[in-house]
């Protein structure tokens, strides 16, 4: 099931003002029980991210990113999807916040709201949908 990205206002300025390469820069996602609002700006507001500890991998939060292009003006991020399998039994999250673990203050870039609260319990996986079809993120 795929839920609706919403891009944080500070992202806008970030991008005019060359804080973000979507194409290379490392992009991660963090789990909050907490609405992060569109006027977060960095990883540093993301209220009790889950940690990785929690999670099965070295880097179980890094995205990948598979192209990046525009088309008669309008720009498509295509990100693989992320599966999450738990190391151990995980405290409660609700929001998948993307952020940009490269640029300077870590800016995050936007956020899905799953619209229930999630907990794994060791073993269980949870799959973080990126939208192979619309992309991540179109920008025009």
């Amino acid at each position: 099931m795929a839920f609706q990205f919403n891009k944080t206002n500070p992202f806008v300025e970030e991008v005019a003002e060359g804080v973000h390469n979507l194409e290379t820069d490392q992009l991660k996602v963090a789990l909050t029980a907490t609405d992060p609002t569109d006027s977060i700006a960095t990883f540093s507001e993301i209220t009790e991210p889950l940690g990785d500890d929690n999670f099965v991998g070295d880097n179980p939060f890094n995205i990948t990113t598979t192209s990046s292009s525009q088309t008669d003006g309008t720009y498509k991020l295509v990100c693989e999807d992320l599966t999450l399998e738990a190391a151990a039994d995980t405290g409660d999250f609700r929001y998948i916040v993307l952020y940009n673990d490269t640029a300077t203050n870590k800016e995050v870039i936007g956020y899905y709201d799953y619209g229930q609260t999630i907990s794994l319990l060791a073993g269980e996986t949870f799959q973080v949908n990126l939208d192979q079809s619309n992309g991540v993120i179109t920008l025009n």
